[in-house]
């Protein structure tokens, strides 16, 4: 089983909202931290026992996890990995919504959320980036133990696209988003076949 986490909120209630990316290394909120905790809590009270905990190197992400982990007291070190890394957004990086939609239009910024088509000069490597979580996908799970991955809204999407099962699921929910504070399950059944129990659950 594999849980796929986004991170907290990085923003203020009063605060605009922002495309922020691999360049723009904000910290949590005090709600982000809260959103985390809950996280941590949620997964404790389902008794889950994380055998690998793999992390975007990204401060919020870090956070995310820290606070995560500090409820279960058994799971793994996390680790470090770039390919949870969120993505560059290019010109648009740290631009209102409004901006990115007067620059790329309405329709490719749904593409992107739809799809995970890339709008033009956002620096994403999907092919790279879905090889990644094929491999993740493909390993062995530590003492049979789930996998807890954090990582940012950007990057997470590409989970569901590295199956032809998953891409199926896919194309049932409205949005590849993850919202803040929440995450998706992806099962792996005695065939290894790859399936998606959940996205975008909040505790």
């Amino acid at each position: 089983m594999f849980i796929i986490v986004r991170h907290g909120n990085t923003f203020e209630a009063d605060e605009q909202p922002r495309r922020i990316g691999a360049r723009t290394d904000l910290p949590l909120t005090a709600k982000g931290k809260d959103q985390a905790r809950a996280l941590g809590a949620c997964f404790a009270a389902r008794g889950w026992c994380f055998g690998r905990v793999l992390v975007s190197p990204l401060l919020r992400t870090r956070q995310t996890a820290e606070e995560i982990l500090a409820q279960m007291p058994k799971a793994p070190q996390a680790e470090s990995a770039d390919f949870l890394r969120e993505i560059d957004h290019g010109p648009d990086e740290n631009r209102p919504d409004a901006e990115v939609v007067a620059r790329i239009g309405e329709e490719a910024l749904a593409a992107w959320e739809r799809e995970a088509k890339v709008p033009p000069d956002w620096e994403v490597e999907p092919e790279a980036r879905i090889t990644a979580w094929q491999s993740l996908f493909a390993a062995e799970l530590p003492g049979g133990h789930p996998t807890l991955l954090v990582t940012s809204n950007g990057a997470a999407r590409f989970a569901l696209l590295a199956d032809p099962r998953l891409r199926e699921a896919a194309k049932t929910l409205r949005s590849l988003k993850l919202p803040t504070g929440g995450f998706g399950i992806v099962t792996r059944d005695a065939q290894r076949e790859l399936m998606l129990e959940t996205w975008g659950e909040r505790p």
